[in-house]
């Protein structure tokens, strides 16, 4: 990975332009409002982050910490489970999530054993209360790659988590179309429902005997991160592709879930290794060829804040091995312009989204930058 970085820290604009796929080609090109990254703290290696309570935004860092945001950077953390985790493959602590009343804070890591685990702790008085910890969903990770980790809390209150497709190189296993398992999946689960969870009842799969009911949506490889729109309630995902294609996935708010991503039939809109494509394939509303930028896409957020107007409704994404800054216009499931913010996040792990909407860059060399107007 780092010779790719060396690689395509050559590749400008032209090169994204050029490798642009046929969904996407029609296109036409945003203007770029005038932005920067301004550092606003130094982090051990962040992976994720979460808006908290009274306006904090909190920091995941790979290791097991978790700091809060503030004026003066970060502070000590506030919880520490560097004990029980490892960042061997792509291992760690993988993502963090607040309840809409952020009165639970949930983590996703994988264990000393490497098994995916998320866990709850209630929050008082915006602090977590450690010893009201309990452990929601655990998945077996038979390889130490694609272990997904993302979490989110969706419009409709409930716990969304992604899972790879157990890892390895080309699913050798078929977990993407297999609905006998978690992984390569979106799930959907209601974490204060019962114990440990309940199922929505409205899940697509839960009167499918040969279907884990658990599962909003299929066929992904390692939906690294994921987001909603917080204006629309859309869902997108950033999955990373195996050799060729790098691809965002979209889902309406308004949609029933049970989508199939394509993975391992499909990568993008390209049949894989001769696969065939599935005849309820959903293909990405973008998609973008590794011989022209990057190797893993990092998916972001619809910027809704308000200090940069003309940023508004974009979604906000891009690369770990390239790290620019980049921008789509998505209308009716469609990408109706593309963008590039004019800036680099260097090796870009992952984004934050603020209370206010704002939205930070964290690079895994320890930056955690937030989107200013110019």
């Amino acid at each position: 990975m780092n010779v790719r970085t060396r690689i395509t820290a050559l590749v400008g604009t032209a090169c994204f332009l050029a490798s642009l796929s046929l969904a996407t080609a029609s296109a036409g090109t945003e203007p770029p409002p005038a932005v920067v990254l301004t550092e606003v703290a130094r982090a051990q290696t962040p992976s994720a982050g979460a808006a908290g309570p009274g306006d904090t935004v909190w920091i995941a860092e790979r290791a097991g910490t978790v700091r809060v945001l503030d004026g003066q950077g970060l502070g000590e953390p506030v919880l520490d489970i560097t004990d029980e985790t490892t960042t061997d493959g792509e291992r760690g602590l993988l993502g963090i999530a607040f309840d809409p009343a952020f009165a639970h804070f949930y983590i996703s890591f994988t264990d000393l054993e490497g098994t995916s685990t998320v866990d709850e702790f209630a929050v008082q008085d915006g602090a977590i209360l450690p010893d009201t910890r309990r452990t929601v969903l655990t998945q077996t990770q038979p390889y130490s790659n694609h272990n997904g980790g993302d979490i989110k809390f969706g419009p409709d209150g409930y716990l969304y988590i992604a899972f790879g497709d157990g890892g390895s190189g080309g699913d050798p296993h078929g977990n993407g179309q297999n609905l006998d398992t978690l992984l390569g999946k979106l799930l959907r689960i209601d974490p204060g429902g019962a114990e440990p969870y309940a199922v929505p009842a409205d899940n697509p799969f839960v009167d499918d005997p040969a279907a884990r009911d658990e599962i909003w949506a299929y066929g992904l490889r390692n939906p690294w991160r994921f987001s909603f729109d917080a204006g629309t309630g859309d869902l997108l995902i950033g999955d990373v592709g195996q050799s060729d294609w790098e691809e965002i996935d979209w889902a309406a708010a308004s949609g029933k879930g049970g989508e199939n991503y394509g993975w391992s039939s499909m990568e993008g809109t390209h049949p894989f290794r001769g696969g065939t494509e599935p005849a309820n394939h959903v293909p990405p509303v973008h998609e973008y060829d590794r011989t022209g930028l990057g190797c893993s896409v990092t998916g972001g957020f619809v910027y809704r804040g308000a200090a940069i107007e003309d940023l508004v409704g974009q979604y906000v994404f891009s690369d770990y091995c390239d790290g620019t800054i980049r921008t789509l216009r998505i209308e009716g499931g469609e990408v109706t312009a593309e963008g590039d913010l004019g800036v680099q996040g260097g090796e870009v792990i992952s984004f934050v989204e603020g209370g206010d909407g704002e939205l930070y860059v964290l690079a895994i060399g320890g930056t955690v930058s937030r989107i200013d107007p110019a």
